[in-house]
C-alpha cells in the first residue's frame, strides 16, 4: 500500500475524509474553486495575525483567562422538551440550543442548523476546548427534524458523534461543496445529502434552501486544503425566511443576499469568537449588527439572534461580552435583539425573551467599544437598563 494511504487509513475518524470522484470534479468545475482552493467573496486572512507571542501572551494571560469563563453556572432553560411539544402559534419559532445550534421550526417543518451535542469541539474527546454548559435536552429527545443545515467543518460546527446519531435517523443533510465526503465517511449515506455550492438551493419539504455567500475557511485534519466550502443559508418557506450566517468576516455582499432572499423574519449571526488577530473570518456585534441592517435592506426589521458565543471559549475577549456590546449595538440602531438561554423557545412575532441573564454569573464587562464615551460596568441583573426595542 502507498504510503499516503497508509497515512490516510491511520488518521482519527474525525478528520474526515478527502472528496474524490464526481464530488472532486464538481470541486474542480466550481467558480468559487481556484488556484487548487476555495476562495472567499473577498480576501481574508485566516491564520492568527501579528506575532504568535503577542498572541500567546494575551490568549494565556492569567486575568485574561479568567474572564473568558462564567463565574458559576449557565442558566440552561429547564422545559425545552415540553415548550417544543407546543405548536409554534405564528408558524416560526427559534431553539438556540448553544453555540450556533438552532432549530428553527418554520411552515410546519423543522430545521437543525449546525448542530453540536458533544463535549468538546476537537478532533480528539480527551483535548479542546470543553462545553461551557450541557446541552438544553438530549438529541434523541428533539424528535424528528426535515432537514440538518451544516454551514462548514470546523469542529465547532460540524460535530462527528452528532452526525453520526443523526446518520441513523430519516433526515436530509444540506452542507457546502465538498462537506458532503465527511459525512458519507461517517454512515450518511449519499442519497440522503444535498451538497451546493453557493446560490445554488434545494427543496425539502417545501422549504427552499440556499447556500450563500461567507468569509470564511475549511479544515479539519492536520493540513487545511481549502477543499471544502463555507456557506450562509436561506431557508424560505411559504410564509417565512431565516438566514444563518454560519461563520463569516463582513463583506458587503450580505446586501446582495437580502435583495435576492430577504428581507427575514430572523437572521442567526455569527458575533462572538472575534479578535483583532483574525478580523477577517468573524465578526464583532457591531458588524453582525450591520450585517443584519444589510440583509433587510438597511433598516431595522426582523429580528437578530445572536449565536457562535457563550459556549466555548474559542476568543480572547470577556464570556459576555458579545451580548452586551450587542445589547448596546441593537438599542442604538433600534432593531429587536433575541437573548433566549440555552434551550429556551421564542417566536420572533411574539414576546421576545431580552433579559440579561448572562450577568449573573458573568464578570463586570468594561464597554469598550463606546467609542470614548464613558465607559462603566454593566449593571447587575436586577438593576433597571435603558435602551431600545434590544432593552427589555
Amino acid at each position: 500500500m502507498p504510503l499516503r494511504a497508509r497515512l490516510r487509513a491511520k488518521r482519527p475518524a474525525s478528520f474526515g475524509a478527502d472528496a474524490g470522484g464526481e464530488r472532486w470534479e464538481r470541486i474542480l468545475a466550481s467558480p468559487n474553486f481556484a488556484d487548487g482552493v476555495f476562495q472567499n467573496p473577498l480576501g481574508a486572512r485566516h491564520r492568527p495575525t501579528g506575532s504568535a507571542l503577542t498572541f500567546a501572551r494575551t490568549y494565556f494571560d492569567k486575568e485574561s483567562k479568567a474572564r473568558r469563563a462564567p463565574v458559576g453556572s449557565i442558566p440552561v432553560h429547564p422545559t425545552t422538551l415540553a415548550d417544543l411539544a407546543r405548536p409554534a402559534a405564528g408558524g416560526l419559532r427559534a431553539t438556540w440550543l448553544g453555540h450556533s445550534s438552532v432549530l428553527v421550526e418554520i411552515d410546519g417543518r423543522r430545521v437543525l442548523f449546525d448542530p453540536v451535542w458533544g463535549e468538546r469541539c476537537s478532533p480528539f474527546p480527551f483535548a479542546g476546548p470543553r462545553r461551557l454548559h450541557p446541552v438544553p435536552l438530549p438529541l434523541a429527545a428533539l424528535g424528528p427534524v426535515d432537514a440538518v443545515v451544516i454551514s462548514h467543518d470546523h469542529y465547532d460546527h460540524l460535530d462527528l458523534p452528532t452526525i453520526r446519531a443523526l446518520a441513523g435517523v430519516d433526515t436530509l443533510f444540506a452542507v457546502p461543496l465538498g462537506v458532503g465526503a465527511h459525512l458519507e465517511h461517517w454512515g450518511v449515506p449519499a442519497a440522503r445529502l444535498r451538497e451546493l455550492d453557493w446560490q445554488e438551493s434545494t427543496e425539502i419539504g417545501g422549504l427552499t434552501l440556499t447556500a450563500t455567500p461567507a468569509r470564511h475557511f475549511c479544515g479539519r485534519g492536520l493540513r487545511n486544503q481549502q477543499h471544502t466550502l463555507w456557506a450562509s443559508w436561506v431557508v424560505a418557506g411559504p410564509e417565512h425566511r431565516v438566514f444563518h450566517s454560519g461563520d463569516t468576516g463582513y463583506f458587503e455582499g450580505f446586501r446582495d443576499i437580502g435583495a435576492a432572499h430577504g428581507p427575514f423574519d430572523l437572521t442567526m449571526i455569527q458575533l462572538g469568537a472575534y479578535s483583532e488577530f483574525w478580523p477577517d473570518i468573524h465578526m464583532t456585534p457591531a458588524e453582525a449588527l450591520r450585517t443584519h441592517l444589510d440583509l433587510q435592506g438597511g433598516a431595522p426589521g426582523g429580528v437578530l439572534l445572536p449565536i457562535h458565543w457563550g459556549t466555548f471559549n474559542l476568543a480572547p475577549h470577556p464570556w459576555a461580552e458579545p451580548a452586551e456590546w450587542t445589547r448596546d449595538a441593537a438599542a442604538e440602531a433600534g432593531q429587536p435583539v433575541a437573548f433566549p438561554r440555552p434551550g429556551q423557545p421564542f417566536e420572533p412575532a411574539g414576546e421576545l425573551p431580552v433579559q440579561p441573564w448572562w450577568r449573573a454569573v458573568s464578570r463586570p464587562i468594561a464597554r469598550p467599544w463606546r467609542n470614548g464615551r464613558e465607559a462603566r460596568p454593566a449593571p447587575h441583573e436586577d438593576e433597571p437598563v435603558a435602551g431600545g426595542a434590544a432593552a427589555g
